[in-house]
């Protein structure tokens, strides 16, 4: 795996998170304290002149803990063949026991932020937290959007600066 400046970091914008799907996760690899979720819904673009990552988290998802707890999270992809990987940890949570342990993945210590990351991987993008922020009801335009939480528990915006990427050649452009 690679660095790959952010300039020349190519990939299917609107296929990367809704299709490819990413694992996020947040914690201290050091200390074996992190949890992992499968996600499917985020941006990558640019925020005050700096390269930046959009997740958003439930509040009910053991995850947000982390995210509210630490200063960065991480982003990996991984190949269709860890898909069913991908399924069963965004199916579990962790707050039931080391779901990690029950897929063919391996965490890993960051070269730059406590967060682990994926030897698996074949896409891993790391992230310090920016800035943070509550959806809000009152706030969608669409009506439709809104109906989609009937139990009012509406995401929280994440948005991380990203420190690097390391991916393989088909990521860089």
């Amino acid at each position: 795996m690679n660095l790959i400046p952010v300039q020349t970091f190519c990939s299917k914008a609107f296929t990367l998170f809704d299709e490819d799907w990413f694992l996020l996760t947040s914690g201290d690899f050091a200390s074996g304290r992190f949890n992992t979720m499968t996600i499917s819904w985020g941006s990558l673009g640019t925020l005050w002149n700096k390269p930046v990552a959009q997740v958003v988290v439930r509040p009910t998802r053991h995850t947000f803990s982390f995210l509210e707890s630490f200063t960065d999270f991480s982003l990996c992809s991984f190949s269709r063949e860890y898909r069913k990987a991908l399924q069963f940890l965004g199916t579990r949570s962790g707050r039931d026991g080391d779901k990690i342990a029950d897929v063919p993945i391996t965490p890993i210590a960051s070269d730059i932020i406590q967060s682990p990351v994926f030897s698996e991987a074949n896409l891993i993008i790391e992230c310090r937290k920016i800035y943070s922020d509550d959806l809000h009801a009152e706030r969608f335009l669409d009506p439709s959007i809104a109906a989609q939480y009937p139990d009012r528990d509406f995401h929280r915006l994440y948005i991380g600066e990203v420190l690097q990427v390391k991916g393989e050649a088909a990521f860089r452009c």
